[in-house]
């Protein structure tokens, strides 16, 4: 395998979507190598600030579904 530092991002995110595709297929090897050239992708970018408008900052008990204690039938 080429060496994952010398790629261009572009390069490495495809051969990453590639590797990918085929450990979803069933190819038991190329789950590694996708996780090495994802594991590259992710060094290169940073730490991806958190989205604080998708999180949900609501309190513990609000964002719980409340189950009826009887069932409607």
């Amino acid at each position: 395998m080429t060496e994952t530092e010398t790629l261009p991002d572009e390069e490495l995110g495809a051969q990453a979507t590639q590797w990918r595709r085929r450990a979803l297929q069933g190819d038991l090897h190329a789950r590694g190598i996708a996780h090495q050239l994802e594991a590259e992708l992710r060094r290169r970018a940073g730490a991806l600030p958190p989205d604080y408008e998708m999180l949900d900052l609501r309190l513990l008990e609000h964002r719980q579904v409340k189950r009826r204690w009887w069932k409607p039938w």
